[in-house]
């Protein structure tokens, strides 16, 4: 199978030597996404749920480029700096993911880059 970069300036670019996504087949694997605004590479203001809203922007677009949705999306990995955020970053996620949410899993971590409080990255299938 072919592998595929890829892409987008609708998302932030890799602060790293890392792909935002890569497409395999049928599935699109997203690197984890921050708060981040794609125009300026800053993180966006207003705390947990400003970032969770940019997060999930961004990796709407990274599957868009990939030709997936978060629709198609089959698992998560949420990454916390704070376990005490769960209940807003969890509030904000079901808006992105009202019906037959995917596979998730949570975690706090010391720390993330650029100082962000929540990253979020995605494992999702090819829209046919």
């Amino acid at each position: 199978m072919e592998r595929q970069v890829v892409s987008t300036d609708k998302a932030p670019k890799a602060i790293g030597p890392y792909s935002q996504a890569i497409r395999v087949g049928d599935f699109v694997f997203c690197a984890g996404q921050a708060g981040l605004d794609p125009a300026t590479g800053k993180l966006v203001a207003g705390g947990i749920e400003a970032e969770t809203r940019r997060v999930l922007q961004n990796l709407a677009a990274a599957l868009e480029a990939a030709g997936s949705s978060l629709s198609q999306v089959v698992k998560t990995t949420v990454f916390l700096t704070n376990l005490d955020d769960f209940k807003t970053m969890n509030t904000i996620y079901a808006e992105f993911f009202p019906a037959a949410p995917p596979a998730r899993s949570t975690v706090q971590v010391s720390r993330l880059p650029a100082g962000a409080s929540v990253e979020i990255e995605a494992i999702a299938i090819v829209n046919r």
